[in-house]
């Protein structure tokens, strides 16, 4: 081992090698093995771990002492600890929402009002609702999305434009809900404060909803549902269900509004969270039949439906709609961060992100065209990677200081992480996201995908604002350097 050089003197090779090697581990890793070879896809964790031995030993062997190693990898962990705090309270406010009878009584509303005419714009809203309140496009699809594609079956409805409306409903609460693990992990990829990136994310994801909105509304008359009326048979078993389980009322709306509220006003996420977290707790104590140590079983593990020994057999769409939540919940997205970090703090010791991305992205000297790379590079990572999560942190890294020179808002970068990252997800055929939509709702993605607007028309709308320069915050920096200056 040689004397350890400054960052500045290691030669561009050394920064390259331990992204190559990394992106060879996801290639054959996730791609190779599982599509072409048919084998099982290696852990991501398992992935970065392996990609942070290799950069841990090419630093020894460039003269980095094992102290500052770990000192770079800690400094990078200690940094997004609190956005860690957030994941596991997201576990927390889901579990209590469901036990409160908060999240089963809006469902339970939602699915009473739904006109033949409407089904496919109700398709999307109630998905939108579901997903917001649980940030979850996976549950959302996999139980109220399997409700509405069996009454969309019984009006004769046309199913490829349903589970279109019923995706892009679920990806819109994936994208702008609090509670979402990939809007999280995207604000701690890019050290963007939650509410912030959600803030961001409506200039690209509302218009598009509002535009999809309207599709899906003139949709449900240029192909309407064989009948005119819904067959209540099919729904009554699940209605009933969730009446048996919970005692609804107005009350229950408290903690999502707890949740609305401190978004508005952009109070601090943790408290705001567990402020409605300790709400819905009481409420079930006062208002649900379950005794005070399923409350705590379902904080700690998640809601269970068997806790409802009252009721038996419970319809086996209400567990997967049930059946969630609780402290470890989140906790494999946890441990994928973690590895994440300790790869990318290995790489922060000799600034290798940002050496790669001013090497490779050296022609992008104008702001519109770094925010175009970026939803260029979010698209190409999470079709490669198939992993939402990996996509956020190998972007966000690689991206950060160059937003940081051209005087653009970080929250642009994590908005565009997840404008062609997430939104992609579901019509990239090896995804895991869509191979979980195809299983859950039974339609091929070939029938659905171009009926899913939500992503079409915000591959549109994100790289326009770009080039338009709309929407991207240039002012916020021009008054913060003024008041710099001041």
């Amino acid at each position: 081992m040689g004397k350890p050089v400054s960052a500045k003197e290691v030669k561009f090779i050394y920064s390259l090698l331990p992204i190559l090697f990394l992106l060879l581990l996801i290639i054959y890793g996730l791609i190779l093995r599982p599509q072409l070879f048919d084998l099982p896809a290696f852990p991501l964790e398992i992935v970065f771990l392996i990609g942070a031995s290799f950069s841990i030993f090419e630093l020894f062997l460039i003269g980095y002492k094992w102290e500052d190693i770990l000192e770079s990898i800690v400094a990078k962990l200690a940094k997004a600890l609190p956005a860690f705090f957030i994941l596991f309270s997201i576990g927390l406010i889901i579990s209590s929402w469901i036990i409160s009878g908060t999240i089963p009584m809006l469902v339970y509303y939602g699915l009473t009002i739904v006109n033949p005419s409407m089904i496919y714009i109700v398709a999307f809203f109630v998905t939108i609702i579901f997903s917001l309140l649980t940030g979850t496009s996976w549950g959302s699809a996999g139980s109220i999305g399997i409700v509405i594609m069996g009454i969309a079956v019984a009006m004769g409805a046309h199913l490829g434009i349903t589970a279109g409306a019923i995706i892009g409903g679920a990806y819109f609460g994936d994208k702008m809900s609090p509670l979402s693990d990939t809007t999280n992990i995207a604000a701690i990829a890019t050290d963007v404060k939650l509410f912030d990136h959600i803030n961001s994310m409506m200039y690209t994801t509302l218009p598009s909803a509002v535009i999809a909105s309207i599709i899906y509304l003139a949709l449900g008359f240029i192909y309407p549902p064989e009948i005119s009326y819904t067959d209540l048979g099919l729904v009554q078993p699940f209605l009933s269900a969730l009446e048996s389980m919970f005692n609804f009322n107005i009350l229950l709306l408290i903690p999502p509004l707890i949740v609305l509220v401190g978004s508005i006003k952009r109070k601090p996420t943790l408290p705001t969270i567990f402020i409605s977290v300790i709400t819905a707790s009481i409420f079930t104590i006062i208002f649900q039949d379950y005794l005070l140590s399923d409350l705590i079983q379902s904080l700690y593990k998640g809601f269970r439906t068997d806790m409802a020994v009252w009721f038996s057999p419970v319809p086996e769409r209400i567990d997967v709609l049930l059946n969630r939540g609780g402290l470890y919940a989140l906790s494999e997205a946890v441990i994928i961060a973690i590895t994440v970090f300790t790869f990318i703090g290995s790489l922060d010791i000799i600034d290798a992100m940002p050496s790669v991305v001013n090497r490779i992205f050296q022609f992008t000297k104008t702001q519109s065209s770094t925010i175009l790379s970026t939803l260029a590079a979010a698209a190409i990572t999470n079709s490669m990677t198939s992993n939402q999560y990996a996509t956020s942190f190998i972007v966000g890294d690689a991206f950060k200081v160059k937003y940081d020179a051209l005087k653009i808002p970080r929250k642009v970068l994590s908005r565009s992480i997840e404008d062609t990252g997430t939104m992609l997800e579901s019509v990239v055929p090896w995804h895991p996201s869509a191979i979980f939509m195809v299983a859950t709702l039974g339609i091929p993605l070939g029938e659905y995908w171009h009926w899913q607007f939500l992503s079409l028309i915000n591959f549109i709308v994100a790289p326009t604002l770009a080039i338009l320069g709309i929407g991207c915050f240039y002012h916020e920096v021009d008054k913060e350097n003024g008041k710099n200056i001041k």
